[in-house]
């Protein structure tokens, strides 16, 4: 009787919850935390062979897509700024695209106003605002989290701090260009009016001589710089509105995984609430300046909020790398999208 009760309670045929008996086998059998011991022997097998070549070709492919994307905003920006034309994926390069040449109703009040030199959130403290924000916070966070957490990497980089930059890292960066690549092709294939479009044109509705109510279809420009035309004529959908978005909004799904100190209830929740205050506010200067419709910073709002919500619960690990507790607890306060630290 004592020996068929002296069986372990840690041997998987006694266990049921196969998420469990995974836990146990990896930590071989052992509850608690790891010590410095158990974190040397659970080091990965260095891989090696066609395993290892497999991997490499995965993160060169990888970085191909990366590139790609890439290559195709740097186009878009490079040929509007010296060529008056835009290209805005990959697919487009070899034929040179320029906004929808789309007309307006005469007396339409919503493309009268005026152009504004000034911007209250240019276009160069956007980029280098949201990158250098949210890619410096990952960066400090897999950082420290590979210092002092143990975190292992089963990637054939020898670095552990490389391959945890390499996968948050890459995925930020791909969902940024992902969403530039979708803002130039709405706003080139829409070629919607911005609100400033009459006095960028150089033309009013007297000179113009027409009928209130009809509908224009073309106009003759006064503005000498093409440039400046081209532009007003991609007010749909604002892309200040949907990089600020996708950017502060997937800091703060960041933060949700791995901001875990529990000295402050409210700190987490408050920076958040932060940077989607200052995503926000980026969206509604688009149109105290004049550059936007309502509506288009609206859906430049849900664009960013979508693609940040799918890179960061799709694609990146910030979800995904954490394993199930041992002893399931109902009356945790982790909800399912809480990483344990």
């Amino acid at each position: 009787m004592l020996d068929t009760y002296s069986q372990p309670t840690t041997d998987s045929a006694y266990i049921s919850n196969p998420d469990l008996r995974l836990k146990l086998s990896d930590n071989g059998g052992r509850f608690g935390d790891m010590g410095p011991d158990d974190r040397t022997e659970q080091n990965p097998v260095p891989v090696t062979g066609p395993a290892l070549t497999t991997r490499k070709l995965l993160v060169g492919l990888d970085i191909l897509c990366l590139l790609l994307d890439t290559l195709s905003d740097f186009s878009e920006t490079f040929f509007m700024r010296f060529d008056s034309t835009s290209i805005p994926f990959f697919a487009c390069e070899l034929k040179t695209m320029s906004a929808y040449r789309r007309g307006f109703i005469c007396g339409d009040p919503s493309i009268t106003y005026p152009y504004l030199q000034r911007e209250a959130v240019p276009d160069e403290l956007l980029i280098v605002g949201g990158v250098l924000i949210t890619g410096l916070a990952v960066a400090l966070g897999e950082c420290y989290r590979v210092r002092y957490h143990g975190v292992s990497s089963k990637a054939f980089v020898g670095n552990v701090y490389v391959s945890s930059l390499y996968k948050e890292l890459g995925a930020f960066l791909f969902g940024c260009c992902v969403g530039q690549s979708l803002t130039n092709m709405a706003k080139l294939s829409v070629g919607r009016l911005r609100p400033h479009f009459l006095s960028v044109c150089g033309v009013t509705y007297t000179s113009l001589n027409c009928t209130p109510g009809t509908y224009v279809s073309t106009v003759t420009c006064k503005q000498p710089d093409h440039r400046l035309e081209e532009e007003a004529r991609k007010s749909f959908f604002s892309g200040h509105a949907s990089f600020a978005m996708y950017t502060m909004l997937y800091l703060a799904f960041y933060l949700q995984a791995r901001f875990c100190w529990k000295g402050g209830r409210l700190i987490r929740p408050l920076i958040q609430f932060f940077l989607v205050l200052l995503a926000v506010f980026t969206g509604l200067t688009r149109i105290s300046d004049y550059r936007h419709h309502p509506s288009d910073v609206i859906t430049g709002y849900i664009q960013g909020a979508v693609t940040a919500y799918w890179v960061a619960f799709h694609i990146s690990s910030m979800f995904k790398d954490h394993s199930p507790s041992l002893t399931p607890n109902l009356d945790s306060p982790l909800s399912p999208h809480h990483s344990v630290c």
